[in-house]
């Protein structure tokens, strides 16, 4: 790779940003294209495609061959509460590939013991954030069933653009939840990207299914999600 495309690439991913490096391989031009940036045609679409599978690959369209060179920021996930989901869905997401936080100020759940090797934050999410922001690149997971630890973050996800906010509790109790957060502003349009009860419908029922569950719908949102449309800075 080209020493100056090298310095763009890596300082897209300093900033979380996706790049896809598309090298036409007849010619050997090639360029930058960032999550985003309007590609019309055949190759708008094959772009759009390894933006959302996360695979490199040689493309044939239109009697031309591209190499096209994804390069995604990290997805994380950050678990609002140190729960017995939370403990299941960190084993799991780390098989998975994905960078797991877990932030709950209940220092008697938050514990080393119950969460080793956890990347564990024992403060209130309000604070967390400030220095952690969310961006498009993560997913949220809200299971503390306490307004007042959970609201927040949720707010915080669906301002940032996060490509997934799951909160756990019953329909009576996401009820509640929305009726909370549309008294604080919150758009309708942004509550409905809310998903709860959270997780994917297989009949979970233990900690660990339901973890399986929130896990397989973070997949599910991140491979099929809308790819960003605002100008980059």
């Amino acid at each position: 790779m080209d020493p100056l495309v090298l310095r763009k690439v890596n300082a897209e991913r300093r900033a979380r940003r996706a790049v896809v490096h598309v090298t036409d391989l007849g010619d050997g031009r090639d360029r930058l294209v960032r999550e985003g940036d309007a590609v019309v045609g055949p190759l708008g679409a094959a772009i759009a495609s390894v933006f959302r599978s996360g695979k490199s690959g040689v493309v044939e369209l239109e009697g031309r061959s591209y190499f096209l060179n994804v390069h995604l920021p990290p997805a994380r996930i950050v678990v609002i509460g140190a729960v017995h989901i939370s403990q299941a869905l960190a084993a799991i997401a780390k098989v998975a590939g994905f960078d797991l936080t877990i932030i709950d100020p209940r220092t008697a759940f938050a514990t080393e013991e119950r969460f080793a090797g956890v990347d564990l934050v024992a403060d209130w999410p309000e604070d967390v954030l400030k220095a952690r922001p969310l961006d498009a690149y993560c997913a949220l997971v809200a299971v503390t069933h306490d307004p007042k630890i959970d609201d927040f973050p949720i707010r915080a996800a669906l301002d940032a653009g996060c490509f997934y906010v799951g909160a756990l509790g019953s329909r009576k109790t996401h009820g509640k939840r929305i009726e909370r957060l549309t008294a604080q502003g919150v758009q309708q349009e942004a509550l409905a990207r809310i998903s709860a009860p959270i997780g994917l419908d297989i009949g979970a029922a233990s900690p660990a299914e339901i973890a399986v569950a929130i896990l397989a719908e973070i997949i599910q949102a991140f491979r099929r999600r809308d790819l960003r449309t605002e100008a980059a800075p």
